[in-house]
């Protein structure tokens, strides 16, 4: 046998002397020198193809993995590694006898840690790679030795991150090998890496062959930060990426400012994603509190668009997320800053921006670098809930043809100053938690009633803080006289559009679908308002 003295752990004990490693990787960043503190502690290693290559040409012994097996890499590298000679030194249990003698019987050597980590199928996914690169990409051998040295982890040790390169490397080099603690904590990682690997895999195979809802779905996410806390001081919380390269914040750079909290990221996303749903034409911001928009403006200057947004309702803004859907001036930052703001979001910020955001130490600043495209039919980007016993998955919610398919009901058929502000309305209202309400004027939001169990209440709600603002801002008038109404689904009675009406909307946008239908567009008739019917539904729950 090539290195009969290491299998002299008869069996588990707590600390494994790391001896010989097998190392395999298709991510070679940082791989060199940690082969090279491994081999300053005494550690034999082996390797295949470039990454042996590549640890010779830094000066360091390797011995092929055909040598170990007797057996040349073949059919294009599909086949290097799956041998005995590697899975048998792998999966050996070092206290059974029976195995230890097998071994010796056929001349099987322990490896004490595999270092492998994956051909890049997901970046394949990512980059848009035809269906045979990505067969090609999908690796085999990998999983296989992960999950193999995973399982006897009383005897092997695993790295498939090389964020443990150096902490491994370190223990080993302090105490000459891992004890059971690192390896069982190694071998939930490889363990969690081939299942999103598969993951990624199966995704894929789902949607080449069509399948929208395929019998089997499994979610991967790779942690990104500890979170102190979830919504509540009580609760664990940790914030998971997956491989979507959307732009957002899941993949925003943080300028400054405290750690990102679990509610400041979720309400961040909901601010983000509603910016990106008004488009690029014209400068527009969003101020969102509890997931629910308070304030959404266009305007000539982010700064415009900023407190036109304010002006909607004041009260929740304070302390609220602020979402742009281009590049921050210093105008805009100064007009932030002006009060207490948790989290800013945009795709860029200019230098007199960043200078202006640096006096507020605490305030989260997040560039995103683009603007995610808004969701079409096409997106099959999924949306998640948890429930007791499994969790819902749905397509993410995308806005259809908007008004564009819309039908006016009404006697008299809206402006197009009507038109434009219903459209406005109609994009917020289906970033509205339930039942929702949305009044606009001049492309701004006025007031907003979201979450109530009642469609009226929410309407009415909407109005009375419109009113509250004309109140605090001295105007003469409520700000939804001349405004026009968006509700995400229907009016089942026509209290709710009287309400409104009441509260002096001019025109109402709604899917329509209701047994009483007839009822609401005779009201709706005998204000003088117009009304469009969608055809289409947003719940938000």
């Amino acid at each position: 046998m090539s290195d009969p003295r290491s299998w002299d752990h008869k069996a588990p004990a707590d600390h494994l002397p790391i001896r010989r490693a097998l190392i395999s990787v298709s991510d070679k960043a940082g791989i060199v020198e940690f082969a090279r503190a491994l081999a300053a502690a005494g550690v034999a290693l082996i390797s295949t193809g470039g990454t042996a290559t590549l640890m010779r040409e830094a000066g360091l012994t390797v011995t092929d993995v055909a040598e170990v097996t007797g057996f040349p890499e073949m059919m294009s590298g599909r086949v290097k590694t799956l041998h005995p000679k590697i899975h048998g030194a792998l999966l050996a249990d070092r206290g059974n006898t029976a195995h230890m003698a097998e071994a010796e019987a056929h001349d099987i050597a322990p490896i004490d840690l595999v270092v492998v980590n994956l051909y890049p199928f997901e970046a394949a996914i990512a980059r848009g790679a035809a269906p045979g690169e990505l067969v090609e990409t999908i690796d085999i051998g990998g999983p296989a030795m992960l999950r193999s040295a995973a399982k006897n982890h009383a005897h092997v040790a695993v790295v498939t991150d090389t964020e443990d390169f150096a902490p491994v490397a370190e223990e080993i080099a302090r105490t000459g090998g891992l004890s059971q603690a690192t390896r069982t904590a190694l071998a939930a990682t490889a363990y969690a890496r081939t299942a999103a690997y598969d993951a990624a895999v199966a995704g894929w195979l789902a949607r080449h062959a069509g399948q929208t809802m395929p019998r089997r779905r499994v979610i991967a996410g790779k942690l990104a930060a500890p979170l102190r806390y979830g919504e509540n001081p009580h609760q664990a919380a940790g914030f998971y990426r997956d491989d979507d390269p959307r732009p957002g914040v899941g993949t925003a750079t943080q300028l400054q400012g405290k750690a990102l909290s679990y509610n400041n990221i979720n309400d961040t996303d909901a601010a983000f994603e509603l910016v990106a749903d008004l488009g690029r034409d014209r400068p527009a911001c969003v101020i969102v509190k509890h997931a629910n928009p308070c304030g959404v403006a266009l305007g000539d200057t982010l700064a415009e668009a900023y407190q036109k947004a304010y002006d909607c309702d004041r009260t929740p803004a304070f302390g609220g997320i602020v979402a742009f859907n281009r590049r921050i001036d210093a105008a805009a930052a100064d007009a932030v800053c002006r009060i207490f703001t948790e989290v800013v979001i945009a795709p860029e910020a200019d230098a007199g921006a960043r200078r202006v955001f640096a006096a507020k130490r605490d305030l989260r600043v997040l560039i995103a670098g683009a603007m995610p495209v808004p969701a079409t039919a096409a997106d099959r980007r999924l949306h998640l809930r948890q429930v007791s016993g499994g969790f819902l998955a749905q397509d993410m919610d995308d806005a259809g043809p908007g008004l564009s398919a819309a039908k006016c009901v009404t006697v008299r058929q809206p402006t197009e100053m009507e038109l434009s502000d219903m459209a406005f309305a109609w994009t917020i209202a289906r970033h509205v938690k339930s039942n929702a309400i949305v009044y606009a004027r001049d492309r701004a939001t006025v007031g907003i009633g979201a979450g109530q169990m009642s469609r009226v209440d929410s309407t009415r709600i909407a109005a009375r803080k419109a009113g509250d603002m004309a109140e605090a801002l001295g105007l003469a008038m409520n700000a939804t006289m001349g405004s026009v109404v968006a509700s995400d689904a229907f009016f089942p009675f026509a209290d709710g559009l009287i309400t409104a009406a009441d509260a002096g909307a001019t025109a109402v946008v709604q899917p329509g679908g209701s047994i009483r239908d007839g009822e609401v567009i005779e009201a709706a008739n005998t204000r003088g308002l117009a009304m469009l019917f969608v055809g289409r539904r947003h719940f938000r729950h």
